[in-house]
């Protein structure tokens, strides 16, 4: 990597210095502190200020699971060294972690094309280009949420993959563990994983994609090294968890190795009902916004419900009357959660397939193919371009610059030149499977994709006339 630099350096530094401009521009004019930013922001305060990971309540400091530790634990570095709610340093710090997961990408790259030689230089560079010039990962940079670190744990965890799986396809068996570094490798990658895990409890998708990836490859091979990579990688990663497995058993007795799915503490109601009604008709990011996120604090616009929430004019009425239940009492009671969910499980009865099948490869649509634009003005309905074009005009350029992004991945792909490409397929499917199966499709949610994304796209930069033939490792 460092001969690469030192060949190209004119173009590394131009393009660090664009990507570190893009990101200084987000920081400056779309600062973002959201409610779950203020909730990690708490419970680093109460950490830092009272060595107790909880919450503050009227009833003092409420000792909690609700977050994994991993970012409120780089909220605590940060607000110990700069100043309690220093927003500023958090953005700074989190700048530097995306350029770093640039450098990580181009050093992947060459790693997924198999060869350290010149005939990589291209895709390398392409790699590190299309992660700095992305102005979706600039983007998040500016947010204090777990993005931006979730993004830099996996692309580690990758090229550490690479790294690693580049051993084990052309070393005889044991030969690279029998040194210090061969343990090493996977040792990394497992911690990249734990800290991905700690920072979002979807990180786990990552473990199960390079550790099914080695399963696959020791099946295949049946070599011992695939099988000591496998078992280092997986103890790593039970190792950066047990801690905070140890600390939720103590505290509340419970086995809670990640984050509950809702976010709830035993003692907070959870809308089962809602929620699965919800699914028999959400497919989009604006359902989201305007009626998903309204409960349980804000009023429910019946009017914002699409045509597909009724088989029946029936269904109108009954749902209409729910609406009108809930905002007349300000309350989602167990009763009326208990209406929503019979209502769902006869529209669930009455199409299988739609609620199986269609709308969950619809939410999978919406969460890869619409604009990311959800920390930026345009309106959630761009596409109406109602008083002010311009916002909607933004979010049809981002959509289109995704839009090419996904099929220079597609055509990197295709072109089958890479090695290991499986490992990264089986992440995006597993990702991509496990979003559809939500109530809430976010498009923020697939960024952590970006990474195998720009990885493969990379490909399409690459020379011919390598003619490394994947089979032979995959």
């Amino acid at each position: 990597m460092l001969a690469l630099l030192h060949r190209h350096r004119w173009f590394f530094l131009a393009f660090t210095v664009a990507g570190l401009a893009l990101r200084v521009f987000f920081a400056v004019q779309f600062p973002q502190v959201t409610p779950d930013s203020e909730l990690y922001s708490d419970l680093a305060k109460n950490w830092l200020a009272h060595g107790i990971y909880g919450q503050t309540s009227p009833h003092g400091i409420l000792p909690t699971y609700v977050r994994l530790p991993g970012y409120p634990a780089f909220l605590v570095g940060v607000f110990a060294i700069f100043g309690s709610d220093n927003y500023r340093a958090v953005f700074a710090l989190q700048i530097l972690f995306d350029l770093g997961t640039c450098f990580l990408l181009a050093a992947a790259a060459r790693r997924f094309l198999k060869t350290d030689c010149r005939k990589t230089d291209r895709a390398a560079q392409a790699a590190f280009a299309l992660a700095a010039l992305c102005p979706f990962l600039a983007n998040y940079t500016a947010a204090a949420l777990t993005e931006t670190l979730e993004i830099f744990a996996t692309a580690l965890a990758f090229y550490l993959a690479l790294a690693g799986l580049d051993s084990v396809g052309t070393l005889s068996a044991w030969t690279g563990f029998r040194s210090r570094k061969g343990y090493e490798v996977w040792i990394g990658c497992g911690a990249a994983i734990g800290a991905a895990i700690l920072l979002r409890p979807d990180g786990g998708l990552l473990a199960a994609a390079i550790g099914g990836y080695l399963g696959f490859l020791f099946l295949r091979h049946r070599r011992r090294q695939e099988f000591l990579a496998l078992s280092v990688l997986t103890l790593t990663v039970a190792a950066c968890l047990l801690p905070w497995t140890i600390r939720n058993f103590h505290t509340f007795g419970r086995f809670q190795p990640l984050a509950p799915r809702y976010a709830n503490m035993p003692e907070d109601p959870v809308s089962y009902g809602f929620n699965r009604w919800t699914k028999t008709w959400i497919a989009d990011y604006v359902s989201t916004q305007e009626l998903y996120w309204s409960i349980p604090n804000q009023p429910l616009d019946f009017s914002k419900l699409p045509e597909r929430a009724f088989d029946n004019q029936q269904q109108f009425l009954t749902t209409q009357q729910l609406f009108d239940t809930y905002n007349n009492e300000h309350d989602l009671s167990p009763e009326l959660d208990a209406r929503f969910g019979a209502l769902a499980e006869e529209r669930i009865q009455y199409s299988p397939l739609r609620y199986y099948v269609r709308l969950p490869l619809l939410r999978m649509a919406d969460m890869w193919l619409r604009p990311r634009t959800a920390l930026l003005p345009p309106d959630p309905r761009w596409w109406e371009f109602n008083d002010d074009p311009l916002p909607s005009t933004v979010a049809v350029g981002f959509g289109l610059l995704n839009l090419a992004y996904l099929l220079a991945a597609a055509l990197g792909f295709a072109r089958r030149v890479t090695l290991h490409a499986g490992m990264l397929l089986l992440f995006l499917f597993l990702r991509t499977m496990f979003l559809g199966s939500m109530e809430n499709p976010e498009e923020r949610y697939t960024l952590e994709c970006y990474p195998a994304i720009i990885l493969a796209a990379a490909a399409c930069f690459r020379s011919r006339d390598n003619n490394t033939d994947p089979a032979k490792i995959m």
